[in-house]
């Protein structure tokens, strides 16, 4: 008999609502027991916050009303800040309620001013803009920090963004971006948190915790937007806006879950995906947006489309003309639109016609509001335009130190034959070759918002700055990061030759990851390779050093080269976190959130996948494997090396035996076997064998990154409840059924420990 961990939870007419809505809270458990709870935000009554908004929905005009719905563009494009034409105008006519890309102490307060004090009602603006990963002091890629698999540092990194952007005059922010994503090809993977729901999760709280504050009156905080909404990362054949085509089960089991984390984290806003689920697009997804988000999750924040998102209603062919998609989008849930000006433009005319009803405005009007009064705008329209904090809360010596601690627990050591790292202070001559060692731009990464080149301390730089006494750093360029000429290789080949060790310095270019950077192919671009080929016999030692935002096809390298160190895009202290991790001032303890695939062909490759009913066997026909490849990763989920080793024993359950509601106690031993002080990240999953629903061959339930000296051990505790143990059953309502289950513990996804325990039938 199936067992239902939350016996309330009862069918109705959207039963796949339900089960989503249910199925993903199993999810944002976990994630929880991965980071402190959120307390409620500070602020405020319901009392005064409704009243307030009701008294200036009653004063409103009908057009006045659409233009709070009303995003404009605040910048004519990247290269020219001016706005566009008649941007004052809308302001003073009341037709514009945020605007897009537009930052500034002054500049916000200048407009800020024609809001409240030229046009009729006087209603603050919002200014918004991509805050990704750090405004003016940029931390590592997202996907970077995943790897540090570390709640508390990527919750600070989101902290200092806020505090930054918000003296710059920002209201709110267009992240975190929650999206799953299993397809490298897909640019925009630099952007999430890899491929696992439950570190999703927990990350996706976590950021929210960071960009809002536990008051949103403070000076230092944004509105946070998880997005996209939802299963943007799933697009076919990893081509970006590409129709998401996958089952609901996939859908709430792997894509719903880190959003309902950001809300149950007290996210005040969520942007639409430009992928369709089902034949319906999401700007036009009632079913998903307004009955799981808002009536299933009791989600009361904003709902933003993307760029131009609503008027591509139209190309994906779901509506005529203007008039029909800004009614669908509406309709559906979407409060603002972005840019195509649909809502001021040409909904008037609908609710004059009866068409669209004037209440549906107004609730999206009042949601609205509501995040303009919890940011204190209502009551002081100008407490984020200072230009003094502008000054003093930018690229401060301390937000630098937590961009440089974070980069270090982001690098993932891929491989270290030989115990080639750390490098020896003792080496006299050390080669830096390679179009990634000097270059700054491309240590921001993408979506760098305010961040600066010259902000950049590069790998060269930081090498430079740390190496020991008596070491000399030689320099060779080698080849750029995409062109196809050759001449550079003699040079390296000259400077490698003289060197003790040679460190290269390739990847892929931050203009080749992030929205609308899909990739057919995950090889290093240009002649990288063919450079790494070429030094390969002449160097003594040899480590390669690897940037991008997605795992790349580095099979050659993995089988050749002794050392291999992940750095990602490490931003503005990418040399210092670099040069820490490679003289052995820092010891590396990322991990992969996703899976590195020995080529672009194993793509989608996962860990958590099922098992099928022919699982991959090398010595049998007729499994599920290939003619031409091994079926297993490069580097799998949770891989990442360290200086020092680590041994996990005494793996005990409380018991081997347990109800569908009962709890299960974990514990083991973690114990640092190696010289030197470390961290480990501590991995726990879970495998329900027999299930009336496939399930995959494990799940990430719990994690945690713990220091350790040499010697040290400590004694690691979990507790797995019934949220733990459950899937979504048939109905997709969660379900504990009897059987056998598995806890494996390890410092990755493959090699690990395991105990068995029983459910029963109670």
């Amino acid at each position: 008999m199936k067992r239902d961990p939350e016996p309330g939870v009862r069918l109705t007419r959207r039963s796949f609502l339900q089960g989503a809505a249910a199925a993903s809270w199993s999810a944002v458990r976990l994630a929880a027991a991965a980071a402190d709870p959120q307390p409620a935000l500070d602020g405020p009554t319901d009392t005064e916050e409704d009243a307030a908004v009701a008294d200036l929905l009653s004063r409103m005009s009908l057009e006045e009303k659409l233009g709070q719905l009303n995003q404009a563009l605040g910048r004519v494009s990247d290269t020219d800040a001016s706005l566009p034409k008649g941007s004052e105008e809308l302001i003073r006519a009341g037709r514009v309620g945020s605007f897009l890309s537009l930052h500034g102490a002054e500049e916000t307060r200048r407009l800020q001013r024609i809001a409240v004090e030229e046009s009729r009602l006087g209603v603050p603006l919002l200014f918004a803009s991509d805050v990704i990963h750090g405004f003016r002091t940029i931390f590592p890629v997202p996907l970077a920090e995943a790897a540090s698999f570390d709640v508390a540092a990527v919750e600070t990194s989101a902290r200092i963004a806020a505090t930054e952007a918000a003296a710059h005059g920002l209201h709110w922010t267009f992240a975190p971006m929650v999206d799953i994503a299993r397809d490298p090809r897909w640019g925009r993977i630099v952007e999430g948190s890899g491929e696992d729901p439950c570190l999703g999760a927990a990350l996706a709280a976590a950021r929210v915790r960071g960009f809002q504050g536990q008051d949103l009156r403070a000076d230092d905080t944004v509105l946070a937007t998880a997005k996209h909404f939802v299963a943007y990362g799933a697009a076919e054949g990893g081509r970006d806006y590409n129709t998401a085509d996958l089952s609901l089960r996939t859908l709430h089991e792997i894509y719903l879950p880190p959003f309902r984390a950001a809300v149950e984290a007290g996210v005040q806003s969520i942007m639409a995906s430009f992928n369709e689920i089902g034949g319906v697009p999401m700007h036009a997804n009632r079913d998903l947006i307004r009955g799981l988000l808002r009536e299933q999750w009791a989600f009361n924040g904003i709902v933003v489309s993307d760029y131009t998102g609503i008027r591509e209603l139209m190309v994906h062919g779901v509506a005529a003309n203007p008039e029909a998609a800004g009614i669908r989008a509406l309709e559906a849930g979407v409060d603002v639109d972005m840019v195509s000006g649909i809502y001021a433009a040409d909904l008037p005319a609908a609710v004059l016609g009866k068409r669209l009803a004037e209440a549906e405005v107004d609730q999206a009007v009042r949601r609205v509001l509501r995040s303009k009064f919890r940011l204190g705008l209502l009551q002081d329209p100008y407490r984020y335009c200072d230009p003094t904090r502008e000054r003093t809360r930018s690229l401060t010596p301390q937000h630098r130190a937590a961009a440089r601690e974070v980069a270090r627990k982001s690098l993932v050591l891929l491989k270290n034959e030989g115990r080639l790292l750390p490098l020896s202070p003792q080496l006299r001559r050390i080669a830096v070759i390679g179009p990634m060692a000097d270059d700054h731009q491309a240590m921001l990464g993408s979506w760098a918002a305010a961040g600066r080149p010259e902000d950049v301390i590069t790998p060269l730089e930081g090498l430079r700055a740390a190496a020991p006494a008596g070491m000399q750093v030689l320099y060779a360029k080698g080849a750029s990061a995409e062109g196809m000429d050759t001449t550079g290789f003699a040079e390296a080949e000259h400077v490698a030759r003289r060197a003790d060790a040679v460190l290269i310095f390739v990847g892929e270019p931050p203009t080749m990851t992030g929205e609308a950077r899909s990739r057919s192919s995950l090889d290093l671009p240009g002649v990288q390779e063919a450079l790494v080929r070429r030094l390969q016999p002449h160097a003594k030692r040899m480590v390669v050093v690897l940037f991008g935002g997605r795992p790349l096809s580095i099979k050659w390298i993995a089988e050749t080269v002794p050392s291999i160190l992940l750095a990602w895009f490490p931003g503005v202290e990418a040399g210092p976190a670099v040069a820490d991790v490679l003289f052995g001032a820092h010891n590396p303890a990322g991990r992969l959130p996703v899976t590195f695939p020995r080529s672009v062909g194993q793509i989608p490759i996962y860990y958590n996948h099922k098992n099928t009913g022919r699982p991959a066997k090398p010595d049998v026909d007729n499994t599920s494997k290939y003619l031409d490849s091994p079926s297993t990763p490069l580097f799998a989920f949770g891989h990442g090396l360290s200086y020092t080793t680590f041994s996990y024993q005494n793996l005990q359950l409380g018991t081997s035996r347990i109800g569908p509601h009962d709890a299960l106690d974990v514990s083991f031993e973690v114990m640092n076997t190696g010289g030197r002080a470390g961290d480990e990240v501590v991995q726990l999953y879970l495998r329900d064998a027999v299930a009336s629903i496939t399930r995959p061959v494990k799940q990430l339930r719990r994690f945690e990154r713990i220091h350790l000296k040499p010697g040290e051990s400590r004694q690691m505790q979990f507790k797995l409840g019934p949220d733990d143990l459950a899937f979504p059953g048939s109905e997709l309502r969660p379900v504990v059924e009897p059987g056998t289950f598995t806890v494996m513990v390890g410092g990755n996804s493959t090699d690990l420990l395991e105990e068995r325990f029983e459910v029963e039938e109670r």
